[in-house]
């Protein structure tokens, strides 16, 4: 990694704004496209080049292409001895097939890093200077790569928090409650959250939430709503919380606190971001704004810099086409 970027690592997550000096230097650092570009590298591959295609890291040579017009290889191009095909760091990732510059991706990238309540897609469409519908479509890339990959991760732990509520309406009062979509957040008490956006706040829907999610020897606090009563017979323990009463955390006589305010925190930020960035949110992509603040939540004590060095690690493996992000993703 360079030692420029390893500035913007040490730096505390207080004084990295967005939109102040931190951004401007980050600007001028790497606002150049090859040097955007080996930042990314760096990034991704900190002991150098793997082939996406056959991952080859140096059992056979790894060359890099000279860039040349005549032959059409562009920079930043490299030639796995193994498989005999050519790469370059976007590929396997979300950001293969751009045609956006590097060093506009990295400014991108950086923003929602920085971002605690998001950003909407207009917002990047100013500062970015692409058209509206780019930036549309480089938000939701980051925002799919936002997505954690579930099975490939331990389920929660410990005493978990979780909590339901409702996001978005529109409409008259008579339809605005019918059209608002349910989400569920899972948290671990200060550890990782997960979010699920579910189709009806059911015993069958928060039972599936809580099996994919948490394990059950897993102590799960919750309000009162009697969906988690039959789902939660199966874990290690269940405690409640009643809000109907003013209650919202109990000192237990083991020593235990039973509270679901974590959960809740997770949602005021949440809401901020529709609220404050997008005003609104549809049925179908709110899973992937919901993973956005996940993803932030689960990095919440890394500097900014620390956080954008572990999303390009979440970037690789996962494809996301324009057709597809305009496509509304299935809601269980």
């Amino acid at each position: 990694m360079s030692e420029g970027f390893g500035y913007f690592v040490r730096m505390k997550t207080s004084k990295m704004k967005a939109g102040g000096v931190i951004l401007q230097q980050l600007s001028r650092a790497y606002g150049n496209e090859n040097k955007a570009r080996e930042l990314l590298e760096s990034l991704r591959w900190p002991n150098g080049p793997v082939c996406p295609h056959c991952k080859n890291s140096g059992d056979k040579r790894i060359s890099k292409l000279e860039a040349a017009s005549k032959s059409g290889v562009r920079q930043g191009v490299y030639f796995c001895g193994a498989c005999r095909q050519q790469f370059s760091v976007t590929v396997g990732t979300v950001l293969e097939g751009t045609h956006v510059p590097m060093a506009k991706w990295v400014m991108v990238l950086f923003l929602f890093c920085s971002s605690k309540k998001s950003l909407s897609a207009n917002q990047i469409h100013r500062m970015v200077g692409v058209t509206y519908k780019t930036a549309w479509f480089m938000c939701h890339r980051i925002r799919f790569a936002m997505t954690p990959n579930h099975w490939a991760e331990p389920k929660l732990k410990g005493t978990v928090e979780v909590d339901e509520t409702f996001v978005g309406g529109k409409g008259d009062r008579k339809t605005r409650a019918r059209r608002k979509t349910p989400v569920v957040a899972l948290i671990e008490r200060n550890g990782l959250a997960r979010v699920k956006v579910i189709a009806s706040v059911t015993q069958k829907n928060l039972g599936a939430a809580l099996s994919e999610c948490v394990s059950p020897e897993a102590v799960v606090n919750t309000d009162e709503h009697p969906g988690y009563r039959h789902p939660l017979k199966h874990w290690q323990g269940h405690q409640t919380v009643n809000h109907s009463r003013g209650e919202y955390q109990r000192r237990n006589p083991d020593g235990t606190r039973a509270s679901t305010n974590s959960a809740e925190s997770f949602f005021s930020l949440l809401k901020r971001g529709v609220i404050g960035a997008w005003h609104h949110v549809s049925r179908e992509h709110l899973p992937k704004y919901a993973n956005e603040f996940a993803f932030r939540w689960n990095t919440r004590h890394d500097t900014d810099g620390t956080r954008l060095q572990r999303f390009i690690g979440w970037i690789e493996g996962k494809r996301l086409t324009y057709r597809h992000a305009s496509q509304p993703l299935c809601v269980c």
